[in-house]
């Protein structure tokens, strides 16, 4: 299980340079372990100046392990996701796709 500690050091590493690669580390590490075939998860990130837009891909079937009842799941996940990137001072989108 995923602590909030081992969250926050993903995103402990300020100005290294590698934020981005972290972040996205961090949300494919969450969306691995919710899924039944984690080698079909796939995170990909479309970077800006000061936002970034993460797509999470993951098996058919196991999008609704991602999303959760009424969308709880996706939504804790993106609450996860902008509260690191506001530590590493940026804006993060997440988007899951079929």
């Amino acid at each position: 299980m995923i602590g909030l500690r081992s969250i926050w050091e993903c995103a402990a590493d300020r100005g290294t340079g590698n934020d981005t690669m972290r972040l996205n580390e961090l949300v494919e590490t969450i969306a691995k372990t919710l899924v039944n075939d984690p080698a079909a998860v796939e995170v990909r990130e479309i970077e800006g100046a000061l936002s970034s837009m993460i797509e999470v891909r993951v098996s058919p079937t196991d999008l609704g392990m991602v999303i959760g009842k009424r969308g709880r799941t996706a939504d804790a996940l993106r609450t996860i996701t902008s509260a690191v990137a506001a530590k590493l001072r940026k804006r993060a989108v997440l988007d899951i796709i079929e």
